[in-house]
């Protein structure tokens, strides 16, 4: 328990009179916790760690949390409750002095196509606001300005050139136009105009005038001829009107320094182009006044991809050249393909890549001229026609009028590509014509964080527009700037949230509650570090303590020792996982942490135990992985050779480039080889060492289930082996049940009541949904005779219920469950259930998952696993197993490339590949190639420069 009287900056009377400056919680046994009594500081910067799967999320998420929404929402009306989601009540006594709580997790923001950074976070909405109010709209034909004048506008102008200035009204009667225009000449003569400047030569409208009515001719009738002085300015209003009339809209005043026209209306004098009043919603994609009319405001457009069409152009058709037609021997178009090859000469055995441009155009499109083809009635040969479409043709048959199959099988060969009429900015080129200090808005969005910010910072206007303008601007820049402050200088506004880590959106959503600005605010976060290089952490520890600084509690869950020790304020939970966990370790100081016994993240901190750098590192051995010239992205013409046998560390600020080439360039070109998928591939020149090869396995954190029958037993297949064992036990073979009884996806075995769930779903209407066991099978999901079957007087859904550990134990004497359970247990997923739904496991516990799966099957050798921030949620303790499997993975002769930022993972690596200098477009090249020390060495290296600490 910590003494109240510790904190006191922020103090209230309570309703009994008492100081109060602490949220207390009694009796907590949500989930694994054991019935804890908690005293947490209020406005205070305070950090729950501990080991994966000691109850962290749990206290933080699921009770404090879910709490103080559920307070919060329960104060609304019953009307305003069905439209919000209000959580369960947590399993806790009471808790007391809670604020009104706010999460903020590490699950996307959203996977809409629409959905882009600069939506999130409401800078674009201010952008389209200032391009609307402040923008010069330019033709998009001419490039020219186009601008709507008043009568009064155009007046002022010319009062402008200035006393004694001298000037002609003009109004342009044709403009580019061929003809004789005889009769026009006769009405202006007779409307009293003396003089028409004619394809730029003065003419009087008496004298015959003789025009070529084959080219194209300009006339401008003179109006009036002006001299500035006093009193003038009735006149010359007079004769802009009329000028302005007989123009239609245009207006032509020359001075010695040249001809100026004014248009009334909204069109380009020079091309004749209309455009529309600019409003917000014209800078809108999301909206048909505004989004491109091609890609409907995507920006992209799915296309067939001819390189997933024709993977291997050194193939021949009869060879399968055409992917999608690859069993040549067996399909409808053969006898096609034979009159085609009979009647254009088209060589079916030559590889596709050397046949004439002509005939792989007729392969892949078709034709218009339909081709001859035979078939028999009898012995009599009958002749018919038949139109081509190639193989696009044949697919997008599929796409439109198949099956789903057929659909899913024809999207496979297609890929986004930038909208050829937009080139991926999604407005209208109306739109995209109007700019704010010489740029586009698609051109500002496509801009980073900081160069943004930039831009608008260096924002000048004059006149009415500067005062309108400025309060935009404002606006957009606090934004930006609390988005450099957390560490994504680096982000384009015109970003897909669909694209974004767990980290990033987290970090986005943290940006724009701190520029809400609200206080007395409960902030919870999950590991906001996740993604973040060490050199912009400390950016994101700043912030974090400028939203405690303003009046508000910050309560995270983290790992990151840096964080840790930035708090006011540690609560460390353990002391093991799963059921040995649930217990509160250690609460106080960061400082009194390092000096705990009991606790084991302490025991780290001050290096009483800590993960050790190698005595020795793997050595190449002459084999490598070499891509050369990726530039995907931000990669700059980027060559690496990565060494095989090894495990590589890929480093680098946030936002270097580190994903793109190994991610998007290097595993997708790897799958396409080795595993002959038809995913897009980053651009690049060439791979080569994929013969030493014979399998890539990316390991990310993306669910291993979208529905809760999914869980770590199915995954690893392990269920199917519990499922066997119960189907040899003497009552089951007596019954003549066999392995599908003991599944809870089958009817025979199932409980109907629930059809396999557990639990049914009530729906609360303005209460939350609730989920209650079933009353048939208590939530076990079997019916009565199935779960009858016993197994050392345990039934399958008892089995279901145990974690790996207990599991283990259980099943000791059965090598082959037992094998496998240890994997689970040696890649610290001892305290999850077999059970347990896939849609409630954290990223980092469904990539362990992953990864056990994989390390549970025969290693070749030969294997590339590549894996993308594994230390995602796991302690100090967790991350040394980690290493220790990583270095198993090696030993056996594989490559284990890993996208990092944690230096402990780093200083272990025997190879590092080390990328930046900065993020976005200040990065996507190769810093540093070789051994953690000499990384530590390099000067240029931001991730050398805090590794160095790590390696003494």
């Amino acid at each position: 328990m910590i003494s109240i009287r510790r904190f006191r900056p922020y103090l209230w009377k309570t309703k009994t009179g008492m100081m109060n400056d602490h949220i207390i919680i009694k009796g907590a046994r949500q989930h694994n916790l054991k019935n804890i009594n908690l005293n947490i500081p209020k406005n205070r910067l305070v950090v729950i760690t501990g080991v994966s799967g000691s109850g962290k999320s749990t206290l933080a998420f699921d009770t404090l949390y879910a709490e103080g929404q559920r307070r919060y929402v329960e104060s609304l009306s019953a009307y305003a409750r069905q439209f919000l989601e209000l959580m369960e009540k947590p399993d806790v006594d009471s808790i007391d002095y809670l604020s009104p709580a706010i999460s903020i997790e590490q699950k996307s923001i959203s996977r809409n196509p629409r959905s882009t950074v600069g939506t999130i976070t409401e800078i674009y909405d201010y952008m389209r606001l200032l391009w609307a109010r402040a923008g010069r709209v330019h033709c998009y034909s001419c490039g020219q300005e186009v601008a709507s004048y008043t009568v009064q506008q155009i007046v002022d102008r010319i009062m402008a050139l200035g006393e004694d200035a001298k000037a002609e009204l003009l109004a342009p009667v044709i403009r580019g136009k061929k003809g004789e225009y005889k009769k026009l000449f006769e009405k202006l003569l007779k409307d009293g105009y003396v003089r028409a400047y004619v394809d730029g030569e003065m003419k009087r409208l008496e004298e015959p005038i003789e025009l070529d009515k084959n080219v194209k001719h300009s006339i401008s009738v003179v109006i009036d001829r002006i001299k500035i002085k006093e009193g003038i300015k009735r006149r010359l209003t007079d004769s802009v009107e009329t000028a302005l009339r007989l123009g239609e809209g245009l207006c032509e005043v020359s001075t010695d320094d040249g001809v100026t026209l004014y248009s009334q209306n909204f069109t380009c004098p020079h091309c004749d182009i209309s455009i529309e009043e600019v409003e917000p919603r014209s800078f809108s994609f999301n909206n048909p006044f505004g989004a491109c009319p091609e890609c409907e405001g995507l920006g992209e457009m799915q296309v067939f991809d001819i390189d997933s069409i024709v993977p291997d152009p050194r193939l021949s058709v009869r060879e399968g050249a055409l992917k999608p037609w690859e069993q040549f021997d067996n399909f409808h178009y053969y006898n096609t393909l034979v009159a085609l090859s009979e009647q254009f000469g088209i060589d079916m055995n030559k590889p596709f890549g050397s046949l004439d441009k002509k005939h792989q155009e007729i392969l892949l499109n078709g034709m218009e001229e339909p081709v001859k083809l035979y078939t028999f009635k009898g012995d009599k040969k009958i002749p018919y026609e038949k139109k081509f479409t190639g193989v696009c043709g044949y697919l997008k048959e599929k796409l439109y009028t198949g099956t789903m199959a057929d659909k899913e099988f024809a999207k496979q060969f297609m890929s986004s590509q930038d909208c050829p009429s937009c080139r991926g900015a999604r407005l209208k080129r109306t739109s995209l014509a109007v700019r704010v200090g010489g740029r586009n808005i698609a051109e500002v969005s496509a801009m980073n964080v900081k160069e943004s910010l930039d831009f608008f910072t260096a924002l000048e206007f004059d006149g009415f527009i500067k005062e309108v303008a400025e309060k935009i601007i404002t606006e957009v820049k606090r934004r930006l700037a609390f988005l450099n402050d957390v560490g994504l200088s680096y982000i384009t506004i015109e970003r897909k949230s669909a694209t974004l880590s767990g980290g990033e959106a987290q970090r986005i959503r943290l940006a724009t509650q701190i520029g809400s600005g609200l206080t007395g605010v409960l902030y919870v976060l999950d590991e906001p570090s996740i993604g973040l290089h060490q050199r912009d952490n400390d950016m994101l520890i700043e912030t974090l303590k400028n939203l405690r600084d303003i009046g508000n509690t910050v309560i995270v869950v983290e790992h990151d020792e840096d964080t840790i020790n930035a708090c006011d304020f540690v609560i460390d939970m353990g002391p093991g996982a799963g059921r040995k966990g649930g217990e509160v370790v250690f609460t106080g100081h960061p400082e009194k942490l390092r000096h705990s016994e009991e606790s084991l993240t302490g025991m780290y901190m001050s290096g009483r135990r800590m993960i050790e750098v190698p005595a020795k590192r793997k050595k190449p051995d002459g084999r490598y992985l070499e891509l050369k010239n990726a530039t995907e992205h931000n990669l700059r013409n980027v060559s690496v050779k990565i060494p095989l046998g090894l495990m590589v560390c890929v480093t680098g600020v946030s936002g270097s480039g580190k994903s793109t080439l190994i991610m998007d360039t290097l595993q997708a070109a790897l799958k396409k080889s080795l595993l002959g998928t038809n995913i897009k591939t980053g651009a690049y020149e060439s791979l080569t060492g994929v013969e030493y090869l014979d399998k890539v396995i990316d390991i990310d954190q993306s669910p291993i289930g979208r529905t809760p029958r999914s869980n770590p037993s199915t995954y690893t297949s392990l269920f199917s082996d519990i499922r066997e064992l119960f189907a040899m036990t003497p009552d089951a073979k007596l019954r003549g049940y066999k392995i599908g009884r003991f599944s809870f996806n089958v009817k025979s075995g199932r409980c109907e009541t629930c059809q396999g769930e557990g639990y049914i779903k009530i729906e609360m209407h303005f209460l939350p949904d609730m989920y209650v066991k079933c009353d048939s099978c208590h939530g076990k999901r079997y019916n009565r005779d199935t779960l009858d079957i016993k197994y050392k007087g345990k039934s399958i859904a008892d089995v279901l219920d145990m974690t790996v550990n207990q599991a283990f134990e259980f099943f000791e004497n059965i090598p082959k469950l037992c094998n496998k359970l240890a994997v689970l247990k040696d890649v610290g997923l001892g305290y999850i259930k077999l059970g347990q739904p896939a849609t409630t496991l954290s990223g980092g516990e469904a990539q362990r998952v992953k990864l056990s799966k994989e390390l549970m099957k025969k290693p070749t050798g030969k294997t590339v696993y590549i894996f993308d921030e594994p230390t995602t949620g796991l302690h100090f303790d967790d991350i040394n197993k980690l290493i220790g499997i990583f270095k198993r993975l090696t030993e056996s002769g594989n490559t284990v490339i890993i996208i990092e930022h944690n230096l402990d993972v780093i200083k272990c690596a025997d190879h590092i590949i080390d990328l930046g200098p900065e993020g976005g477009i200040g990065g996507g090249e190769i810093i540093f190639e070789g051994t953690p020390e000499d990384c530590a060495k390099h000067k240029q290296s931001f991730t050398g420069k805090y590794l160095k600490g790590k390696l003494l």
